[in-house]
């Protein structure tokens, strides 16, 4: 049965060590010490708690309503444009992603480097919302 770190954990779930560590010790994320004395977190505990959270998180009132399921929020790091179409690339966590999008959406939505942002993938589509 594999185990995760408490950092490998916050990976997985987009949050800091030190959410993953308040959760666990709440009670609600199940951890416990391995031979070493440091803190393991169940894997099957893991999935099971990051399911609930996923379901759990419901839009916000202020959130645009949409179908797409797959919202990455990250930051702006660069803007390139040929004055019709722009290249979008976002850091969200570990994850690059690049969007091509017209001018004029980068104009409405304000779009320039350090812009916090969210990308919502859909099939082979990335839509960028501003939050």
């Amino acid at each position: 049965m594999p185990t995760y770190s408490i950092g490998q954990a916050a990976r997985l779930l987009g949050v800091s060590s030190e959410t993953v560590r308040r959760w666990a010790d709440g009670g609600r994320l199940p951890m416990e010490r391995d031979g070493s004395g440091n803190r393991a977190i169940d894997g099957v505990g893991l999935a099971r708690f990051a399911v609930e959270r996923a379901q759990g998180q419901g839009p916000d009132d202020d959130a645009p309503q949409t179908s797409v399921r797959n919202a990455l929020t990250g930051i702006v790091t660069a803007v390139r444009s040929d004055g019709v179409v722009a290249q979008v690339e976002i850091q969200s966590g570990p994850h690059r992603l690049v969007s091509m999008v017209t001018q004029e959406a980068v104009e409405e939505l304000d779009l320039a480097v350090g812009v916090t942002v969210t990308a919502r993938v859909k099939s082979t589509n990335v839509h960028v919302d501003r939050p």
